[in-house]
């Protein structure tokens, strides 16, 4: 076995091949950017070699820097997780070039599958079902436009080496194609330093699922059945699970044979995903070949009991696959969110920053459930403008769907993160969405569920009340506290206090009478009495307990008056006041917000990478006013209304900061 790796990698992923590989006894050299300097990859391996600036393309896109770092640090062989240069056919035949192992596929098997139109061609050749569109080079617009005609629309514009939604665009009409093709180049070109696109029909309603194949160098191929991956946006997956609640064991077999099928057709030897649109009467269509590890195999390795990344390790020192197709069994179910530094309630925005808070769900059993988080970062480390955005991978696996999305739900109420903002408060949500418990899923869910962005839910009825108890009970820990510090100074004297305490969440309004009784706190609400038991401790972000003997989790903050809650998808300020104090508290006026709509603020922090607009210029409703670029996407920004600009404050090449004004308007 190898004594050395290196892995060409970042974040969570390459914290994830580290874990595996110590526990093979295989010593790990982790390579970095100036912003990754202090990154927890960094910490984790046994070396870390520095290989350039920040921006990946002078760093982790950099196949001579990552040779050289494996000659420096004698590394046998290179994982190279996902991203970067993990399905560049260049990168593979360098390392063979220069004696040191690829732990992935061949470079023919990448040549092959890796880009997205020679797949489309090879899986042709292999029968297996297809999706109508144009593999052809295409030099321009108009030709783009061509095409699309020719196909129907609604058409999908991809980069031909893409992956994670990067350069990934879907129109409905010739001007939606024109763009479309320009931004889909425009970032494919920094992604992944190669500019071609293709286009295809893009099916209408469809599920996105995919089937997870292991090969070796011995001929031997198996399938470790399917992921379901259709909660989207941006085209970029949001949460994943295994198996798929679509499929039944015949479509799920006809699926994994068509997968090993193509892989033996470009002799695969390693792990790799054939992905594949379903339409809703389980019909289906290989989309593309990714010639790596995905995002999402953890889901895989939950329901098989299987460690990808060891099999992968084993299969490229040329170790036999230790499976047959007839023992892989599939055990239950698993659910995925991707934990991302984003804004759900700005249109899934990037942020950055500080992670002055980061504190995840503890991993391991929880009930008949399991608990997995990989990550990448830690408390105090910061999220950079220059790389994805994901800061975790949060899995739970239970022996149904409904007990694994449950524990979900569970976990995400445990997960507290605070300095930047994230979109917990949407998957959170989505784990309590109806359509979603039912399995009634495409690729349009988002879109369709929530037309007019995220917003964070009002909590009501039984959670209303569970946050309002929450509310009260650490209230009174608070009072506990105050009361005990003065019982020490001179001259204190206990006095009788109100326990009676008014808990405002919105509009709503909770009235409770406040006692104890074993160590518990009791809350009488009058039509309803709530016992609360927990050990928090003012300051912790998570606050833990039983409600009624049903244990439950919610993220906590302080804010004046009060707590600032999360549980079951549903976010709000818990004022707390006396009786006397909450009607006070009403005859107070209430502050009006500022007026915003006569300027242009930036919804995230980027770098303008052109403004389209020139002062005193009249733009009308939905026109482009400039583009911003963060974490490796453009983002257009558009007139809300019909408008004249008055001054252009931002310069093109210019870093902003979140809610900078670009400009204004007459």
């Amino acid at each position: 076995m190898f004594s050395k790796i290196l892995i060409a990698n970042r974040g969570e992923i390459a914290c994830r091949v580290i874990k595996t590989a110590r526990r093979m006894g295989i010593k790990t050299v982790a390579v970095y950017s100036d912003a990754d300097r202090d990154a927890l990859h960094v910490e984790m391996a046994d070396e870390a070699v520095h290989i350039g600036a920040a921006p990946a393309a002078e760093s982790y896109l950099q196949i001579e820097k990552i040779v050289a770092a494996c000659r420096q640090t004698r590394a046998e062989a290179v994982h190279p997780g996902y991203g970067f240069l993990s399905e560049r056919e260049a990168f593979a035949q360098a390392l063979k070039d220069n004696g040191i192992v690829f732990i992935g596929p061949n470079p023919g098997a990448i040549a092959a599958m890796g880009d997205k139109i020679e797949s489309k061609k090879a899986a042709a050749t292999a029968n297996v079902s297809t999706v109508p569109g144009f593999l052809g080079i295409i030099e321009s617009p108009e030709h783009a436009v061509t095409i699309a005609d020719e196909i129907g629309y609604p058409v999908m514009i991809k980069a031909s080496a893409g992956g994670g939604g990067k350069g990934m665009r879907i129109a409905h009409s010739a001007g939606e194609v024109a763009e479309g093709f320009a931004r889909a180049k425009s970032e494919a070109a920094s992604s992944f330093g190669d500019d071609r696109v293709f286009v295809e029909k893009f099916i209408v309603d469809p599920r996105h699922i995919e089937i997870q194949v292991l090969g070796d160098k011995h001929g031997n191929v198996i399938y470790l059945g399917e992921r379901e991956c259709s909660i989207q946006r941006r085209n970029q997956k949001v949460v994943e699970e295994a198996p798929s609640p679509l499929l039944d064991e015949a479509t799920r077999r006809k699926m994994g044979e068509q997968a090993v099928a193509l892989a033996k057709a470009v002799n695969y030897d390693s792990a790799g995903t054939v992905e594949f649109v379903a339409g809703q009467d389980k019909s289906f269509y290989f989309l593309e070949m990714n010639t790596r590890l995905q995002v999402e195999h953890p889901v895989t390795e939950m329901i098989t009991g299987i460690d990808l990344v060891e099999e992968m390790i084993r299969v490229a020192y040329g170790e036999k696959l230790r499976l047959t197709q007839a023992e892989v069994k599939l055990n239950g179910w698993a659910v995925e969110s991707r934990v991302y530094a984003e804004d759900p309630t700005r249109n899934f925005l990037p942020s950055t920053g500080r992670l002055v808070t980061y504190r995840p769900p503890v991993e391991g059993p929880d009930g008949d459930a399991v608990v997995r988080n990989d990550t990448g970062v830690y408390e105090g480390g910061e999220i950079s403008i220059y790389y994805d955005p994901m800061i975790a991978k949060l899995v739970t696996h239970a022996p149904t769907r409904e007990a694994a999305i449950e524990a979900q739900g569970r976990a995400l109420d445990a997960f507290a993160i605070d300095g930047i903002r994230h979109n917990i408060p949407f998957v959170s949500a989505l784990m309590h969405h109806p359509r979603w418990i039912a399995g009634n899923l495409s690729t349009g869910f988002i879109a369709e569920e929530f037309p007019e962005g995220f917003s964070l839910p009002v909590p009501e009825g039984e959670i209303a009340l569970r946050l309002a108890a929450i509310a009260i009970a650490c209230d009174h820990k608070l009072n506990q506290r105050k009361r005990a510090v003065s019982a020490q100074m001179e001259g204190w004297r206990r006095v009788a206090f109100d326990r009676t305490r008014v808990v405002l969440i919105g509009a709503e309004r909770f009235e409770g009478q406040v006692g104890e009784q074993g160590g518990a706190v009791i809350i009488d609400f009058g039509a309803r009495q709530v016992t609360v038991s927990s050990e928090w401790r003012p300051g912790e972000p998570v606050w833990q307990g039983t409600l009624d003997g049903v244990a439950i989790a919610a993220q906590i903050r302080p804010i004046p008056n009060g707590f600032a809650l999360g549980h079951a998808g549903a976010y709000a300020d818990a004022v707390v006041r006396t009786p006397r104090e909450a009607e006070l508290a009403a005859l107070m006026p209430e502050k009006v917000a500022a007026d915003t709509g006569k300027v242009l603020l930036c919804p995230m922090p980027g770098v303008v990478k052109a403004i389209s607009v020139a002062v005193g210029q009249e733009v009308k409703a939905g026109e482009a006013l400039c583009m911003v670029e963060a974490m490796k996407m453009e983002n257009v920004l558009r007139a809300e209304k019909d408008a004249t600009i008055a001054k252009i404050l931002a310069k093109e090449g210019e870093s902003l900061a979140v809610d900078a004004v670009i400009m204004e308007f007459a």
